[in-house]
Order: C-alpha cells, then structure tokens, then sequence
C-alpha cells in the first residue's frame, strides 16, 4: 500500500529499551478532496530513509498496516494500529523516475528528410 502527500513534520529519531529499538515518524498531508494528516512511522534501519526529506516535499511512501493486542495490568485488552514506512520516494515536480534519463520534447528532433523505401536494412539480424 502506498501514501502519497506533502510532509508537514520529520520528526527526530528515538531510541527505545536496552536492545536500542528506534523509530522515527514523518507526518504527511494528503492532496486530495478532504486531505488527511497521516503519521507514518519508520523503524530501526529504516529510519535513515528519512534524513533527505524536509517539510514541503511530495512523497509517496510505501506502507505496511501494522496491529496488536495488548492487555494491561487489570485485564482489560485493548488493540492498537500502526502505519509502518518502508520506502520513500520524491514526487517532486519535474524530477525524472528513479534511474531514466529525462525524455528530450519530440518537437526538439528535426524529421528525417532523407529517408527513402529503398533503402536496405544492414542489420546483421
């Protein structure tokens, strides 16, 4: 599952316990009819995805729903979610896809005035 938004907060990574749980959240601002504020959290190595992403940036991040159980000291059980992050990617306008060189505009590519059907393809295939 995927969110997509512009960040309003990165939040600063937290260390937990002794075995040094971490998690880091990024809140995120959907574009849509009736946009939503979304915490997304990013656990242990993952929250170093986050250290190139400022606040007004458009992202679209890769998400797992994560739930629980959990009953407290006087028996009662309570259950809780959690959006947990594992992918973030810029959506930022004019940015090219991950790894493509960007697509020259046709009209910068003059016709070929040249060509004539009698030409023989010299492919050796």
């Amino acid at each position: 599952m995927e969110v997509q938004g512009k960040i309003k907060l990165v939040g600063e990574t937290q260390t937990f316990g002794s075995n040094g749980f971490r998690k880091r959240e990024v809140v995120v601002i959907t574009e849509e009819q009736y946009p939503q504020t979304i915490m997304v959290e990013f656990v242990q190595d993952k929250t170093d995805l986050l250290n190139n992403f400022n606040v007004g940036q458009n992202v679209k991040i890769s998400i797992n729903l994560r739930g629980r159980e959990w009953v407290n000291p006087q028996g009662e059980t309570k259950y809780f979610n959690s959006i947990q992050g594992w992918r973030i990617e810029n959506l930022q306008e004019g940015a090219p896809a991950a790894g493509m060189p960007p697509v020259p505009p046709a009209d910068q590519f003059e016709p070929a005035s040249d060509f004539s059907d009698d030409d023989h393809d010299d492919l050796p295939f």
